[in-house]
């Protein structure tokens, strides 16, 4: 369970002169430390190839948060904490001189030996960072070790299986914090809330009451500096094999005996075991690809995606995944969960929409002598909250219905922004609370099933690929994926929180 002190404990970023670091890892910390959650027991180690000293590491994370953040109250002080060692993730002398300045510090702030290795920085060096730090001694310590790994989680499930046996020599299970930072994101959070808080909710949420639910994570930018990496992900492993995968067993899991990082984790493998797995002919039934051309995005021109830096003139990545996933079991038996995520679309949004069966019989009418379908729409971003749609009674002397909106928005109600997903997620790790990490058993399975829709696509290569226009919700496919079990993708743009 989560230790309700603040703890002491040094933290280790291999990476630090990157770009995660000082967009995410350094302004997170400091709004831990400026709120309490940090504590004065902390010293950070940066490491990385650059030849910085103590000083430059801490000028860049003074600039790092007031780039941010725009505050500088006790800058100074938390920037004291902050130390830098140039560093050969494959050098054993690296390590052992890291280690001597991790004890001495340990010592200087009475940090009881507790430590926190996060390696911000490319997957290929995850198994040899965490090698050398058992054989080289760093996690040989009297407090608690944490490792805490970005994704991508391997490439595929061998290369996860691969990098799993190699961390598992030097840390156990309990000790690994692999991040996921939608899971850091306040209304992913709260859709565990909503659900088992409400008793309007959860004995309706299952296939007597819900027809069909829908996520959508889309995106305005297209690949920019990723395209590297992107070109060996696409879409699907780089959105859906996590994020996506994750949202799905949020909402499909069954009631935990208690809220319990082990007994959450528990319902969540047993979604992806209850997935239905798409292979061979049935891919192209349940699952559309997408890769973008040209187009506009806020009135400018945009270029393809084959058209973009560092990206393959004949690429056959995907850019846009869209995806119907059925859960077989008592509860959710029949309920389409539709999943789209793309770039360089319309809008940047990420919603659920949990789409309630119409009534048996239609008693009232409107001018389309139709009822609006009851809603429940999840907004994650940008903006935080929650939509119920209903029917209400039109002014008038007729009974004629008319659908009405009740919102609920995080951000206007409390007049702040919530907590950054990775503030959130590092204030977990330093109290020891995993829930909100991905266990190697949902990793696992949920490269199972991602793997037979890759191996598919990767050995069918995509004729008509550029297939949607910068600018638009994807290809025509992704509707059509609906249509034939008549539904339609909820616009995300007409389903926004008002002004509360």
């Amino acid at each position: 369970m989560k230790s309700k002190e603040t703890p002491s404990s040094l933290i280790m970023i291999f990476g630090a002169t990157g770009d995660l670091a000082k967009r995410k890892l350094f302004p997170s910390l400091y709004h831990l430390y400026r709120k309490g959650r940090l504590g004065n027991n902390f010293a950070v180690i940066g490491t990385a190839r650059r030849p910085w000293t103590h000083e430059e590491l801490k000028e860049n994370v003074k600039d790092s948060v007031l780039t941010s953040i725009g505050k500088s109250e006790n800058i100074d002080e938390f920037v004291s904490h902050f130390y830098y060692q140039a560093h050969d993730v494959k050098n054993t002398e690296s390590y052992i001189e890291l280690k001597k300045l991790a004890d001495k510090l340990d010592e200087q702030y009475s940090l009881n030996g507790n430590r926190i290795f996060y390696l911000a920085m490319a997957p290929e060096f995850f198994g040899t960072i965490a090698e050398h730090l058992k054989t080289d001694g760093l996690n040989d310590t009297k407090g608690f070790k944490r490792l805490v790994i970005e994704k991508p989680f391997g490439h595929d499930l061998e290369s996860a299986k691969t990098l799993n046996a190699q961390i598992r020599k030097a840390f156990n299970e309990e000790e690994i914090y692999r991040i996921d930072h939608y899971l850091g994101k306040a209304m992913v959070q709260n859709i565990e809330v909503i659900r088992f808080a409400n008793a309007l909710f959860e004995p309706l949420w299952n296939n007597r009451y819900i027809s069909n639910i829908q996520i959508t994570s889309s995106e305005v930018l297209g690949v920019e500096e990723r395209a590297r990496y992107y070109e060996t992900s696409g879409a699907l492993r780089d959105m859906v094999q996590n994020h996506m995968l994750q949202m799905v067993a949020l909402l499909a899991m069954e009631p935990p005996i208690k809220l319990s990082t082990d007994e959450i984790r528990s319902e969540k493998v047993r979604v992806f075991r209850a997935l239905r797995p798409i292979e061979g002919d049935h891919v192209k039934e349940y699952f559309v690809r997408g890769q973008y051309g040209s187009g506009q995005i806020d009135g400018k021109d945009v270029p393809a995606y084959r058209n973009e830096l560092n990206v393959d003139p004949a690429s056959n990545t995907e850019t846009f995944v869209a995806g119907k996933l059925m859960i077989d079991n008592f509860r959710w038996a029949g309920v389409p969960f539709y999943i789209r995520t793309g770039k360089r679309m319309e809008t940047k949004s990420t919603k659920i929409v949990i789409q309630f069966k119409d009534i048996p019989m239609n008693l009232y009418y409107n001018t389309d002598h139709q009822l609006a379908p009851n809603l429940l729409v999840i907004h994650i971003q940008p903006e935080e909250g929650i939509t119920l749609h209903l029917n209400a009674k039109k002014s008038g002397q007729h009974m004629e219905t008319t659908p009405v909106k009740l919102n609920f928005s995080n951000t206007s109600t409390h007049g702040i922004n919530t907590p950054e997903a990775y503030e959130k997620l590092l204030d977990d790790c330093l109290r020891g609370d995993a829930t909100n990490f991905a266990h190697w058993d949902e990793v696992a399975l949920s490269w199972n099933f991602v793997d037979k829709i890759s191996e598919v696509w990767e050995n069918k290569t995509q004729t008509e690929f550029p297939n949607y226009a910068s600018g638009t919700m994807g290809p025509k496919a992704s509707d059509q994926l609906l249509e034939k079990d008549g539904f339609f993708w909820w616009p995300v743009t007409d389903l926004d929180i008002d002004n509360c």
